[in-house]
């Protein structure tokens, strides 16, 4: 009961240490908000919701470049939703009866099969990262009669379990460095853009006036849609990377919780009566040693 009960305390602490970090976020948002929405007015930002017309808002959300990015992000949202449903499932596993509910129980090698039967029938063909812990454990357990080796096979079994999930989200990784990759080449565009008019200067040098303030108008317009595809792309970047953060999380959390739960309630519960029976064996070849030796004195 005791091993049950460091378990669940454990996966608690986890669970609230995520609510902390929420809590903590909420807070920071209440301060800073407190301290800027005041002082808001006095500023020069003030004035920056004039920029954004509907032709100013269509020219930054709409392009080549724009959509490439949306592309991408959509793409990777739709992996690390897969990955989260994955991973969702793969927790309900921790609330099923895979070993027995007495505490108090010893498993020992001879267990290890029956236990291994019911493990294969919850399990299924390894849908589970628990079952595959669990089955490797037993096996392990069956055959070398070692408890020891049984937690370093499960250690070593999780540490390739994480670099697994690690893979799966490889290619999300590709795209958060390629969205704003994406906005970086429609900057680059623009600038240009905004370049290519300067040869119109010294075309006409009656009209250098007209032709200047033809050149500006282009010039601003060139390097307002520069700058806004960057300005689009590192906004789809900074929110992909959250969710990338969210789901890398939730994945280690799944691996951790999964290889506690091994080694509170099965490794530590793994019981070798052999060890016990040599050392019964030892103390009673010591008592009779000690016996005669006395019987010899007395004699």
């Amino acid at each position: 009961m005791e091993i049950r009960c460091r378990w669940e305390e454990n996966m608690n602490r986890g669970k609230w240490s995520g609510v902390s970090e929420a809590a903590f976020l909420v807070l920071a948002l209440l301060l800073v908000g407190a301290i800027c929405l005041p002082l808001w007015p006095y500023g020069s930002a003030g004035g920056e919701g004039v920029l954004f017309t509907p032709q100013r808002l269509g020219r930054m959300l709409l392009g080549w470049e724009q959509a490439a990015s949306y592309v991408c992000f959509v793409w990777a949202g739709l992996i690390l939703l897969q990955r989260y449903w994955q991973t969702r499932r793969q927790f309900q596993a921790l609330h099923l009866d895979w070993l027995p509910e007495d505490p108090t129980l010893r498993i020992l090698p001879e267990d290890a099969p029956q236990l291994q039967r019911k493990v294969e029938q919850l399990d299924g063909p390894g849908r589970y990262l628990l079952g595959r812990l669990l089955r490797m454990a037993l096996e392990k357990f069956a055959t070398s009669r070692s408890p020891q080796e049984a937690a370093e096979l499960v250690r070593a079994q999780a540490e390739i379990e994480a670099e697994r999930f690690a893979n799966s989200l490889s290619t999300v990784h590709y795209l958060a460095w390629a969205i704003p990759a994406l906005g970086f080449v429609g900057t680059v565009r623009g600038i240009s853009m905004a370049l290519a008019g300067a040869p119109s200067l010294a075309s006409d040098p009656n009209q250098v006036e007209q032709a200047l303030r033809d050149f500006l108008t282009h010039t601003s317009y060139a390097l307002a849609i520069a700058f806004d595809t960057t300005f689009v792309a590192l906004l789809l970047s900074l929110v992909l990377l959250f969710w990338l953060h969210a789901v890398q999380r939730r994945q280690e959390d799944l691996v951790l919780q999964a290889q506690e739960y091994v080694l509170h309630q099965l490794i530590a519960r793994l019981y070798r009566l052999e060890v016990v029976t040599e050392e019964a064996s030892a103390d009673g070849e010591l008592v009779e040693e000690t016996l005669r030796q006395q019987r010899v004195l007395k004699g």
